[in-house]
């Protein structure tokens, strides 16, 4: 598995370190309220339980599954949910954790959702924003690490669902994927068109 990594871009050290600064930040700026952190599955669960351990208030965790069709390059535009909320979220401060930002488009498509189930605020911590032209632009309020161009995986994120599972936040080679160009990806969150 780590064969297949052509360069470490975050070591398992570096992603805590930081993810402790979010977590201070996020406290502060978040004492006294009623917080949910909406993690994206799958992508995001190892990010948002280290980061749920490093904020220090009262907070409740859910899950959203949202899948978007189409090919590797461009989104259908068709999206759905393929696991909604527990519950109502109109009494509460939400707080999306993602993995990566790449196009935008399906993030986009969860924040005006969600909004129209009146939050009492809505904002978005991202684990990684990916430095590209977006069709979409999302507000991210909270960002780990700004990353080129280049298709990642580790900690959380994959390639046909495997190496979510590695400690640290490396490039795939693409002789893995078998080319140049970013390998088509089956997701289910809102990093689906990465």
């Amino acid at each position: 598995m780590h064969e297949d990594i052509a360069e470490v871009l975050f070591t398992e050290k570096q992603i805590q370190e930081r993810i402790q600064e979010l977590g201070r930040q996020i406290t502060e700026d978040y004492r006294g309220k009623n917080v949910l952190l909406l993690g994206t599955l799958k992508g995001a669960v190892p990010f948002i339980a280290d980061l749920a351990r490093a904020i220090e208030l009262p907070l409740e965790i859910d899950y959203m599954a949202i899948s978007s069709y189409g090919n590797s390059t461009q989104s259908s535009g068709i999206v759905r949910i393929v696991k909604d909320l527990e519950g109502p979220i109109d009494n509460k401060h939400v707080l999306i954790i993602e993995d990566i930002i790449d196009s935008g488009l399906t993030l986009a498509y969860l924040v005006d959702m969600l909004k129209r189930r009146n939050p009492l605020s809505l904002r978005i911590c991202a684990l990684l924003d990916k430095e590209r032209p977006r069709a979409k632009t999302v507000p991210v309020d909270y960002l780990g690490f700004s990353i080129p161009d280049k298709f990642v995986v580790g900690y959380g994120l994959d390639y046909a669902q495997y190496y979510r599972n590695l400690p640290y936040i490396g490039i795939l080679k693409p002789s893995v994927y078998g080319g140049t160009e970013e390998p088509e990806k089956e997701h289910s969150s809102p990093a689906e068109k990465r």
